[in-house]
């Protein structure tokens, strides 16, 4: 990616088979998968050089649907999280009189305004709409119901999965990207970090995408510590 470098990483995997890396969506990021029983334990560590300022999306044009990059396309459709179909009409009704990426920003308010971030109040069945009645949630709230309005605004959205400075408690964190004048360009609509502090981990339609752990069988969290920070360059 253009706009972020990684340097080096290392994983360590504990109480598993050997490790298989596959890419992941879009060519960001890789998955790995593993079999495990009992207790695993997983240590990552990255170094990554961020290049990315902060750029207005202020009078930014959309694209015209016929002129969209094929992979950008279904960013437009509702999917698993982000139910956008349900957001069609009261999109329409409150931001039908802003255009490209003054649409965007609007919506981006509203969402930063409506929702109020509270960990544990929903799961991981909690889709957009959920968020949108429910009023309060954390960053994949947030998330998914910006992505949600947006496309129900018909301009493409996907999720990031990232680690980001300046979240508050440290965690994963989920931003998102939309689609304006040929290009992604990063949203945070909890307003905790900046695009120069957010390092794409995946992207994706919604969390199913970009989930930091995905089980198959059975198996419970029992803890997790996520630490991000700036180093000094050499």
């Amino acid at each position: 990616m253009a706009d972020q470098r990684l340097i080096r990483d290392r994983l360590v995997v504990d109480g598993v088979g050997p490790l298989t890396p596959v890419a992941a969506e879009q060519g960001v990021g890789r998955r790995t998968w593993a079999y495990g029983y009992g207790r695993v334990t997983a240590r990552y560590t990255a170094t990554v050089e961020i290049e990315r300022t902060a750029v207005s999306i202020a009078g930014l044009a959309t694209d015209p649907m016929h002129h969209l990059p094929p992979d950008v396309v279904p960013y437009l459709w509702p999917s698993r999280y982000c139910d956008s179909d349900r957001f069609e009409a009261p999109v329409a009704r409150e931001f039908g009189h802003l255009a490209g990426g003054d649409k965007v920003l609007a919506i981006t308010q509203f969402v930063g305004r409506y929702l109020r971030y509270l960990p544990g109040v929903s799961g991981s069945t909690t889709t957009a709409s959920d968020a949108y009645v429910q009023r309060q949630g954390v960053c994949r709230d947030f998330a998914h119901l910006l992505i949600a309005m947006v496309r129900a605004a018909d301009i493409p959205a996907r999720m990031v999965g990232a680690y980001a400075l300046g979240v508050s408690p440290p965690d994963f964190h989920a931003v998102v990207e939309v689609w304006l004048d040929g290009a992604w360009h990063v949203i945070d609509p909890t307003g905790m970090a900046e695009p120069g502090g957010i390092v794409r981990i995946g992207v994706g339609r919604d969390a199913t995408d970009v989930a930091f752990l995905t089980i198959f069988g059975r198996g419970e969290l029992i803890e997790q510590w996520v630490r991000v920070a700036t180093v000094p360059r050499n």
